[in-house]
């Protein structure tokens, strides 16, 4: 057999024998042998003494060949360090007993990230962390191309993770991509980039989304408070464009209706006081006039 290297190792699928067909015959072997030594050498000379407990030695040895499947599941055959092939079809199988049979899970993984303490596009210190899941589709390469495949897939989800966080802002500015903004968007950045570098270990990632995202201690504070003045800024932004509609529509009724005719001063002026009022945080307090209406 050829040496096979972790650059050009591909998975190889081994065509075991059924578990079930080689235990039956197996067990039928030792009474069959116990049977025909009796039958040709009644007084158990020592040459066909010894020719029987070889048989019943080489029976158990062939038995060691056994082994079983899981769904899901697969056993990686090497034989004195070759790579032979793996075996994927679920039962009680049999091989050769020389073979090392590996057992790994093909199972679905998820797990969820360390808290990692990155700086955002702007520069701000965040804590983000991410859910992955995956599963091993390339069992020679995950059994041979790394060490440990479990660990390679952690190292470069944080990696993938790091480098992802500092390409986007937590919050963007006005179309800008976000961490906070553009959840799906960020999730298939992560998954595509997460899979580019567990493909050597024969991995997949089926899904890889932000599960904690945060400002660091240190700013949380300052940010939050920035939060608030944007959020009310934007909230006065709408109560101005409403306000300035709706002293429009007044100007624009009375206009229409004749009910009074205002010069551009008394315009000005109630212009003024319905802006107060519409806009003011607090209840504005009425003032009644008992004389004319310019004095």
């Amino acid at each position: 057999m050829t040496t096979q290297t972790a650059t050009t190792i591909t998975e190889r699928d081994h065509k075991s024998l059924s578990g079930i067909g080689m235990l039956l015959v197996l067990l039928a072997l030792l009474p069959a042998a116990t049977v025909t030594l009796f039958a040709l050498d009644g007084q158990r000379d020592p040459p066909f003494i010894v020719i029987y407990w070889l048989l019943v030695a080489f029976d158990i040895f062939m038995l060691t060949g056994l082994f079983s499947v899981s769904p899901n599941e697969a056993r990686i055959l090497q034989l004195f360090g070759d790579y032979v092939g793996t075996v994927k079809r679920p039962g009680l199988q049999w091989a050769n007993p020389l073979y090392k049979k590996t057992r790994i899970s093909q199972r679905v993984v998820s797990f969820e990230s360390t808290k990692l303490k990155v700086n955002d596009k702007d520069g701000n210190p965040i804590e983000i962390a991410a859910i992955i899941v995956y599963r091993v589709t390339e069992t020679a390469l995950a059994s041979f191309a790394v060490n440990d495949y479990t660990a390679f897939v952690r190292v470069q989800s944080e990696a993938a993770l790091r480098s992802m966080a500092t390409h986007y802002a937590y919050d963007g500015h006005d179309s800008e991509v976000s961490l906070r903004g553009n959840t799906d968007e960020v999730a298939q950045k992560l998954c595509a980039e997460l899979a580019a570098k567990v493909a050597i270990a024969g991995v997949t990632i089926s899904e890889a989304r932000i599960s904690h995202l945060a400002y660091a201690p240190e700013i949380a504070h300052a940010m939050l408070q920035r939060q608030q003045a944007a959020a009310v800024i934007a909230a006065r932004q709408k109560i101005v464009e409403g306000a300035v509609g709706m002293v429009e529509s007044a100007l624009k009724a009375l206009t229409q209706h004749g009910i009074v005719t205002l010069d551009e001063e008394r315009k000005a002026q109630m212009v003024s006081n319905l802006l107060v009022v519409l806009c003011g945080d607090r209840g504005a307090q009425p003032i009644v006039n008992a004389g004319t209406f310019y004095s």
